[in-house]
């Protein structure tokens, strides 16, 4: 009866044990799951930790993540700040650029980002010059003329700017690729794959957030 009893405990403790471990978080390493930006990023605010997705319009990898990015998005907590940025390697995509922050500025981001990766990766259509893309917008019940003054405007011109810069400095050499904190990058293949890329910059928010 004493063995059964030290064999049942021996295994109630190795689970435990084994328990245990499994919820302790995994450790990312640094030049090997993520890397440190080129220069160190200004952030928006001193108590919380950015969170900063590079994006294009043109990418089908972002279009194919949005859904897994909103859903990530819900389990952020208030410590967080999730921006994003249209990145600009090509100049086809300063176009683009000035199209999310007039989106934005103009009130109509949430309706018109969706409906944008939609049109290029579902409809395959063709938006690059700003008369294509005023087009576009104005098929969605948007004033077209307030629109273009909004893309031309030195608020979304200097965004834009920022943007510019931000995909020259930061390191990043494709996207989607996301920026914590204004120190580190990385990205689905750097992470491993898309699952542990979501785990890569919830550890690198955890250690930021300390």
């Amino acid at each position: 009866m004493n063995k059964v009893i030290r064999t049942l405990a021996s295994g109630l403790i190795f689970g435990l044990v084994s328990a245990t471990a499994s919820a302790v978080p995994m450790n990312f390493v640094e030049g090997t799951h993520y890397f440190p930006t080129t220069e160190k990023l200004a952030t928006s605010d001193d108590n919380k930790v950015d969170v900063i997705e590079m994006f294009s319009y043109t990418c089908p990898h972002c279009f194919k993540l949005e859904p897994e990015v909103a859903e990530w998005k819900k389990t952020l907590g208030d410590n967080v700040n999730f921006i994003r940025v249209p990145a600009i390697f090509r100049d086809s995509w300063l176009e683009l650029a000035k199209v999310y922050y007039a989106a934005e500025a103009t009130g109509n981001l949430e309706m018109l980002h969706p409906k944008l990766f939609s049109a290029m990766h579902v409809e395959k259509r063709r938006l690059v010059t700003e008369d294509q893309l005023l087009d576009f917008v104005a098929e969605q019940g948007i004033d077209r003329e307030a629109f273009k003054k909004a893309m031309n405007s030195f608020a979304v011109k200097t965004k834009v700017k920022k943007a510019l810069v931000m995909s020259q400095t930061s390191g990043i050499t494709g996207v989607p690729s996301f920026i914590v904190d204004g120190k580190y990058r990385t990205d689905a293949t750097t992470a491993g794959d898309t699952h542990e890329l979501f785990n890569v910059i919830n550890f690198l928010i955890e250690q930021q957030s300390k």
